[in-house]
């Protein structure tokens, strides 16, 4: 979800990473789980209940592995999730273009989806066609502004060249890291390196190239109208590795070393395992700071990746092991808003969960933090 603005027309358009299909890899288990999960003030974030270790989820997931390719099968069926029932049953979800339930009863014809797989409910979620879309600034404060030095994270920013095909790109930079003694920018491959050929602006994205804030597509295209906060360190996370993300070193004094992001201030340095239901948030270019839950793990999700900003198609990457977020009409997560840290939604020192980079309007998708950090050798800056 980078965004990109068409210099020629003077008009803004959304550059969604094409998300080709969202094969959610989860799954369904015994017949404990037609007892909804407690959900009372027993339940919390730190005790991961409904996290991936959680034995009814764990039992869950294979269940759903062997039923995954039939139930893509099925017309207008685009995924499936781990989730929760309505009434708090952990449940396979699957994720259609349409209702496709609804539609087969009004034509007297019979429900193309079971009602369970082994004991296991199964619900459907209507998602709608994954395609790209547009936001606006929200939050407080403006996340597109040029700041002053040092400036905050979670703000309009990306790679100063992004500039190609008559269009400009650009992203979110998202939080900071240590990597061994130095603080570097975390943000998205595709916001940071993706450009692989010289094709539209005659170059390709290298080790000490200059990222920009804010990013091209908010200072109309003028890298001389922004500044430059850090120098990129090529690390070719894709297509190869299982995350989608990049690091620039920053420039003494350009960035606040604590690795404040605005609106959410100082975050831990240790992290959290993404869990069912768990309250998040996250700081980013075009929604500005917005809150969500999550709504499915283990999540396999197909991706296309571009040549260069408004280019062609380079590879196509599937993702394993992702973690979905409810993304209502794209109040949460929204094009531009890629290489946005979502953190635990807790006042004060929150823990990363995952570096968000795709999603549709209905759901996001992020890499769970500890793969990034593992790919990286990081580790958080924060308290």
């Amino acid at each position: 979800m980078k965004y990109f603005f068409n210099s020629k027309l003077g008009k803004i358009s959304s550059l969604l990473i094409l998300i080709v299909s969202l094969i959610f890899i989860v799954s369904s288990c015994s017949d404990l789980i037609d007892e909804p999960v407690n959900q009372n003030n027993n339940v919390t974030q730190d005790q991961s209940v409904l996290s991936k270790d959680n034995p009814i989820i764990s039992a869950i997931i294979p269940i759903q592995e062997k039923y995954t390719a039939d139930l893509m099968k099925i017309p207008d069926v685009i995924g499936t999730a781990v989730g929760l029932t309505n009434d708090g049953r952990p449940c396979i979800l699957v994720l259609t273009k349409s209702d496709i339930k609804a539609d087969a009863l009004a034509k007297g014809n019979i429900n193309p989806l079971p009602d369970k797989l082994e004991n296991v409910p199964v619900e459907i979620m209507v998602t709608g066609e994954i395609k790209t879309f547009r936001g606006t600034p929200g939050g407080g404060i403006s996340h597109t502004a040029k700041q002053t030095p040092p400036i905050k994270l979670g703000t309009s920013g990306g790679w100063r060249y992004d500039l190609a095909n008559g269009y400009c790109c650009g992203g979110t930079l998202g939080s900071l890291v240590n990597i061994g003694s130095s603080k570097y920018i975390l943000s998205n491959y595709h916001v940071f390196e993706s450009d692989i050929v010289s094709g539209g602006n005659g170059r390709i994205a290298q080790t000490g190239d200059p990222i920009v804030q804010p990013g091209l597509i908010d200072i109309s295209c003028n890298a001389a109208n922004g500044q430059d906060v850090a120098t990129l360190e090529k690390k070719s996370s894709l297509p190869g590795s299982n995350v989608d993300c990049s690091v620039a070193k920053i420039l003494n004094g350009m960035v606040d070393p604590s690795g404040s992001i605005l609106e959410i201030n100082t975050i831990s340095a240790n992290t959290v395992a993404a869990s069912i239901n768990q309250k998040v948030k996250k700081s980013g270019r075009t929604t500005g700071l917005t809150r969500s839950t999550i709504s499915g793990l283990n999540a396999t999700v197909s991706v296309t990746y571009e040549n260069e900003c408004a280019g062609g198609t380079a590879f196509t990457k599937t993702f394993t092991g992702q973690i979905v977020i409810a993304n209502r009409g794209s109040k949460f997560l929204n094009s531009g808003d890629s290489g946005s840290l979502m953190v635990e939604d807790v006042s004060s020192n929150p823990r990363a969960v995952g570096l968000l980079f795709a999603g549709s309007s209905t759901s996001a998708i992020a890499n769970p933090i500890n793969q990034v950090l593992s790919f990286l050798g990081a580790t958080m800056v924060g308290n």
